[in-house]
């Protein structure tokens, strides 16, 4: 390391982002929502619910309240969009029984219950227009927390102000929605692997997403996927079948002897460069995107061009974009060792994969 010094090297793990907008208060005790700053910051909430039902991403809908055009509230699913808000409001309506928070609650939930498509995935935007919005969206979670947060609302007793009919509703719809992530496991030479970020939301074949968001086996977005399927009471044997395939592509998809590293560059345009340095002893790391077929990770500039090579695409994509990261990591060692103990009785499988 002594050559590398003045390097800042990346950490092992994607770094957290910090809670923001309504979920940096959503941990709080039930009396706080009964007072004065959560009636504030729910007013705030309430101006940005557009009139279809949900909430427009990469807006702070807690610190002031909306007082543009209503028109330019363009409601989403992606960036953690509309499913804190909702959970805030539920609490809202729990502490203090006051029927507007109820009532807009209702709105956004029967906003995500219309946006799903009858084989049970969800797109970026509803409407889901024609470009890759429409396309039955894993990437950056956007299906799996609309699951997580379907599957609250009929175990939580937070939501026990919905009725039997609308619980019932979104129990289907979380059922319909492990059922497409099923259909949606990308088959190779007859054998599963994992998912790319956007599938078709016809025929469930991996999609284009953004232009250098190439069809590909996501090494980041399945984790997620992996989780919640894990997070089943009683998994099926398509579901188990399904967790132990994903978690042997993880294992043969995994990168070896490398890392990445943000270099000083006085000549690049921001005085820092992403490369990848060659390290035998690095953990293993993964590609967000690796081609169906080979697993070669691919890389690739706005012109949507496949390179294999991080160091062949252009600076802004390069250093702009999460390329490689340690998303499966504890998944690996922790999660998916301990589940296999609890479902299967300890029928721990081999690192190599048997199944």
């Amino acid at each position: 390391m002594g050559m590398l010094a003045g390097l800042v090297v990346l950490a092992a793990s994607a770094s957290a982002k910090t809670a923001s907008g309504a979920r940096q208060y959503l941990k709080k005790p039930a009396d706080w929502f009964a007072g004065a700053e959560a009636k504030r910051i729910a007013a705030n909430i309430l101006s940005y619910q557009s009139d279809l039902g949900g909430w427009p991403k990469n807006i702070d809908t807690t610190t002031a309240a909306f007082t543009g055009n209503r028109d330019e509230l363009k409601p989403t699913f992606d960036n953690g969009a509309t499913t804190d808000e909702l959970r805030f409001l539920a609490r809202m309506f729990d502490a203090t029984k006051d029927d507007k928070y109820r009532a807009a609650f209702e709105r956004g939930l029967d906003y995500i219950l219309k946006a799903q498509y009858a084989n049970g995935g969800w797109p970026q935007f509803f409407p889901p227009g024609r470009k890759y919005p429409r396309r039955i969206t894993f990437n950056d979670d956007a299906m799996v927390r609309l699951l997580e947060f379907l599957r609250e609302t009929y175990r939580s007793t937070t939501y026990d102000f919905l009725d039997g009919p609308k619980r019932d509703a979104t129990r289907q719809a979380f059922d319909r929605g492990i059922q497409c992530i099923l259909k949606c496991q990308i088959k190779v030479d007859g054998k599963l692997t994992v998912w790319c970020a956007q599938h078709d939301e016809i025929d469930f074949s991996p999609r284009l997403g953004r232009s250098y968001e190439l069809p590909s086996l996501s090494g980041a977005e399945s984790v997620g996927i992996v989780r919640l399927l894990m997070s089943l009471d009683s998994p099926s044997p398509q579901v188990v079948r399904a967790v132990q395939s994903a978690v042997a592509w993880f294992e043969e998809a995994e990168l070896h002897g490398i890392r990445e590293e943000i270099r000083s560059d006085a000549r690049s345009p921001k005085g820092t460069n992403k490369v990848l340095v060659k390290d035998a002893s690095a953990p293993p790391m993964w590609a967000r995107f690796c081609e169906i077929g080979t697993n070669r990770p691919i890389f690739s500039d706005r012109d949507g061009v496949a390179k294999y090579d991080l160091a062949d695409i252009g600076y802004e994509r390069r250093n702009g974009y999460a390329w490689l990261g340690y998303w499966p990591q504890h998944l690996l060692k922790t999660e998916y060792p301990a589940w296999q103990k609890r479902r299967l009785g300890g029928q721990n499988r081999q690192r190599s994969g048997d199944h």
